[in-house]
């Protein structure tokens, strides 16, 4: 199984913010994320793209 990976877009750059991302939970502006280590963060972001072939999934700071 591939998990995917959560970046946040910073100058047009994406930075690596979290691995192995399990979960993924949306709250108003607020995003949750929850990786298969148990290793949480939680953002002011908008999702911007998820692309399961590159498991990657992209943020945008609000």
């Amino acid at each position: 199984m591939c998990e995917a990976h959560a970046f946040i877009l910073k100058d047009g750059e994406e930075e690596k913010i979290l691995e192995s991302v399990d979960l993924v939970e949306l709250e108003g502006d607020e995003v949750k994320l929850l990786s298969i280590f148990g290793e949480q963060k939680t953002l002011k972001a908008k999702l911007k793209l998820y692309d399961n072939t590159k498991g990657k999934i992209v943020f945008e700071p609000l």
